[in-house]
């Protein structure tokens, strides 16, 4: 008879029904690449009702295999628009000829990229940039927001993007 020390389970494969695939829904294929954390995104893009239809910047910095890409991006709802970008492979032209690659390659091209897009948006010579290098680090503050500038214009405030 029936002996509940020698009983062993039998193997059982747990199959699911046909409904359960019916109901299945994939991710967005970003999301199953690994290339993008929608709820991430979502809060870099996402604007405050109370705006108007103003867009939000973002900086963006990639490093490939070879050189460093910067871009200045902002969203619409049919897809992301690029205001400005510069590339690593561009410094050359400056002077910088080898280490396209390196965290000082990725500074002169986020600097590259930045005085692009303060001459686009007509900021270049109300901003200018540091003449006298000293590593010290100037900053204003108006109301409740730092700048990271020695005077804030009242008529332009500086750009903001934030860092993706």
């Amino acid at each position: 008879f029936f002996s509940p020390r020698n009983f062993t389970m039998p193997f059982v494969k747990i199959q699911k029904s046909k409904s359960y695939y019916k109901r299945y829904q994939v991710k967005f294929r970003r999301r199953r690449e690994g290339k993008t954390d929608y709820r991430q995104r979502k809060r870099l893009c996402c604007q405050a009702k109370n705006k108007y239809q103003s867009p939000k910047y973002r900086f963006v910095v990639r490093f490939t295999n070879r050189q460093v890409i910067c871009q200045i991006a902002y969203t619409l709802i049919d897809g992301d628009r690029i205001l400005t970008s510069a590339s690593s492979n561009e410094l050359p032209r400056y002077g910088l000829s080898c280490g396209l690659k390196n965290y000082g390659a990725a500074y002169c091209t986020g600097l590259l990229c930045a005085r692009r897009l303060l001459q686009k948006v007509g900021l270049d010579d109300v901003y200018e940039g540091n003449d006298e290098i000293d590593g010290e680090v100037v900053k204003t503050e108006v109301g409740k927001t730092t700048y990271y500038v020695d005077e804030v214009d009242e008529d332009k405030r500086p750009f903001r993007a934030l860092l993706d």
